[in-house]
């Protein structure tokens, strides 16, 4: 049994009772150089609108993403109640490493040079595409059929910015701050289609609010390369680092992906996962 597993059950049961637990402040400062920790807190920023990646529901956090930073914690040698989750959307995710309310970050954050410029990543874990989110019936089958669309993303985020770079003046596109108003959007039939990560979408289609009422078109038209999050030059980096590859090595990354991803019928890209992480530096 892995050594995720065995700890699923204690990780559960606290229930992240972890606003007790704080290190003092928004800083997240009680990490420690070489990562092992006895008395501070790790704050790590999740999403909190992105079934099966991550999400709040009451005091609880889930989602693949929720449960590869439970692991790379364990791995820098955190307890479960050392373990403080701080909402990152994607606008502020610079911003709250750069200012030190995070440790880390593990929240569908995608590698890209422009960002490697602030902060550093570890990994990646995990291999994504751009896609698009559209109604059951919609005729909509790639960008190319967007033209005079109203289509929707999150501010700040990669997907929002592609759209702006390559496909400006064929859509009309609407941001918010989170892609659960997407959603909702879409549902509603106000806008035509949503645009993120296929692995996003496949969350968000698989919830029982809109089972059969909307799909994952299928074509995705990017890479993009999830990464943990670090503030610039952090001595953090190879610890996590060997945490990802840890967890890929040994099955855990293939078990937390179908715990969190298997009812929403998602297949990610074989040829681009399980990834293999970069050096650091």
């Amino acid at each position: 049994m892995h050594r995720i597993a065995r700890t699923g059950a204690a990780l559960a049961a606290v229930g992240l009772t972890l606003a007790a637990c704080s290190s003092g402040g928004d800083s997240g400062s009680g990490s420690t150089e070489g990562g092992s920790n006895d008395a501070g807190t790790l704050t790590v920023g999740i999403k909190f609108d992105q079934p099966g990646l991550g999400l709040q529901e009451g005091g609880d956090y889930t989602g693949f993403d929720v449960d590869v930073a439970r692991y790379i914690a364990e791995q820098l040698g955190y307890s479960a109640d050392q373990v403080e989750f701080r909402e990152a959307p994607s606008a502020q995710r610079e911003n709250l490493l750069s200012n030190g309310q995070v440790d880390l970050i593990v929240a569908t954050y995608s590698i890209t040079d422009e960002r490697k410029q602030t902060v550093d990543f570890a990994g990646p874990y995990f291999v994504a595409g751009q896609d698009l989110l559209v109604a059951a019936d919609s005729d909509i089958s790639g960008p190319e059929d967007l033209d005079g669309s109203l289509l929707c993303s999150v501010t700040g985020s990669t997907p929002a910015q592609r759209i702006k770079d390559e496909y400006a003046g064929e859509v009309q596109l609407q941001e918010f701050d989170g892609y659960s108003e997407c959603v909702e959007a879409l549902a509603a039939g106000t806008i035509d289609a949503v645009t993120t990560d296929d692995i996003i979408l496949a969350g968000f289609a698989a919830q029982d609010a809109y089972a059969g009422k909307l799909k994952v078109v299928g074509n995705p038209f990017s890479d993009e390369q999830y990464g943990v999050g670090l503030p610039k030059d952090s001595d953090l980096c190879q610890e996590v680092t060997d945490a990802i590859t840890s967890m890929i090595d040994d099955g855990t990354w293939q078990e937390l992906l179908d715990k969190n991803l298997g009812d929403a019928n998602y297949t990610p890209n074989a040829d681009l996962n399980p990834p293999t992480p970069d050096a650091c530096g």
